[in-house]
């Protein structure tokens, strides 16, 4: 009942922009909270940022000063606008949403992955 879809990820070199979207689509009442995460080769899936329905954000202190989370609740959109980037910050990044979702006549709740982005910085 629930689909998130990525995208924006690519190439680019060291010192550049991207970014990166999150759109849910399905029977949504509402999204919670919002999560981007990233994964690198070797290595484990690591939080980046988060974001709270009332628009709290949180930064991993690798990113802060550099990414920026944003969303758009109307558009049931998230965004990790991603600047100054560096080699280190080449993985695959995923968004993770909590949402509600209305189906058969009842709210349930859910955790859900898109199905992430690549993202390669190069030096």
């Amino acid at each position: 009942q629930v689909q998130l879809v990525e995208s924006g990820g690519g190439l680019v070199q060291a010192g550049g922009s991207l970014r990166l979207s999150c759109a849910a689509s399905g029977s949504i009442s509402s999204i919670n909270a919002v999560g981007w995460y990233r994964q690198a080769p070797g290595k484990k899936r690591e939080l980046v940022a988060t974001i709270t329905s009332g628009g709290t954000t949180n930064y991993a202190d690798s990113v802060k000063g550099r990414f920026t989370i944003s969303r758009d609740n109307a558009k049931n959109t998230v965004w990790l606008q991603m600047n100054s980037l560096k080699p280190e910050d080449t993985a695959v990044y995923y968004c993770n949403e909590i949402i509600t979702y209305y189906s058969g006549g009842n709210y349930y709740t859910g955790n859900y992955w898109g199905q992430g982005t690549q993202v390669i910085v190069s030096a």
